[in-house]
């Protein structure tokens, strides 16, 4: 990936001094990066916002008409940032995807849960609904909360060196909190998938449908871009109302209600973990969940 350091409005600094999220333009395909490579891009807040500003931007700008979400480095993304210098969970910001109160100050669950319904579920639900088209480009790594990065959007590129894995039940919880497992990989698979914790390659996602293609990982950015364009050359209109009626179908069937209940069930899980052991996560570390 070639993507240079933007300086927009809505960047996010890390401690390093880069931006922990790239925006780029490539004709009418905006590639938005994750730039955390040294911490496999594991997600904290600050990425959250600057991902979010990233997408605002390219929904903004009429030029763009399709959006390629990326991961620099040899992994897409790692999941929920649990443990590096940059975890940002006891830190406000600028809040966005809905009206539950700043988490910071708060105690237990009303903490947890505003926090989480706010950088996990809400903001994903929320790309989600973004109306042009999106595409993942994942190689390497795509675990737990990487998969909420991916799902959320409209397609998915995998690398032939992808993976896939939710190994949160180790924690004694039921999966992410963007919970479009039974959707995107069928129900009895999303059994396995989370029962075992094991990881899927790319050969296999593809053929549970859980990416749209598989290619060499020389050739990943080179393919995606190729699709992203030729997508472009479509109606913008057209393009957003032919997502838009896709999802409401899979509302439709369901999505959205399944993930408020599994959210609960999600939140339960952590308020268990704290009570009977004094750690939301069930003790584990980012060493303990490899």
């Amino acid at each position: 990936m070639t993507s240079e350091a933007d300086s927009q409005p809505g960047d996010v600094t890390a401690a390093a001094g880069n931006p922990v999220v790239l925006y780029r333009e490539d004709g009418p395909v905006a590639v938005i990066t994750l730039n955390r490579p040294e911490y496999r891009n594991a997600q904290n807040s600050a990425m959250t916002y600057a991902l979010d500003a990233a997408f605002y931007r390219a929904a903004a700008d009429d030029d763009v008409k399709v959006i390629v979400l990326a991961g620099a480095g040899r992994h897409f993304c790692a999941g929920h940032d649990i443990g590096t210098p940059g975890r940002d969970a006891h830190e406000s910001f600028d809040r966005q995807a809905g009206l539950w109160w700043d988490h910071v100050g708060k105690q237990g669950a009303e903490s947890r849960y505003a926090r989480e319904s706010e950088v996990y579920l809400g903001m994903c639900r929320r790309w989600r609904e973004l109306p042009k088209p999106t595409i993942a480009m994942v190689q390497g790594a795509c675990i737990a909360g990487a998969l909420m990065l991916a799902w959320c959007c409209d397609l998915v590129v995998a690398a032939d060196d992808a993976f896939f894995a939710d190994p949160v039940v180790k924690m004694g919880i039921p999966g992410v909190e963007y919970f479009a497992h039974p959707f995107v990989m069928g129900p009895r698979f999303a059994k396995e998938f989370l029962f075992t914790g094991d990881r899927v390659d790319a050969g296999r996602a593809l053929q549970l449908g859980m990416v749209n293609r598989v290619v060499p990982r020389a050739d990943l950015e080179t393919e995606t871009m190729a699709l992203a364009a030729r997508i472009a050359e479509m109606p913008r209109l057209g393009l957003a109302l032919a997502k838009k009626a896709v999802n409401q179908v899979e509302d439709i069937m369901g999505l959205q209600t399944g993930m408020d209940s599994v959210f609960g069930l999600h939140h339960l899980a952590h308020a268990h973990n704290a009570e009977v052991g004094g750690d939301p996560l069930g003790g584990q570390t980012v060493r303990s969940m490899k």
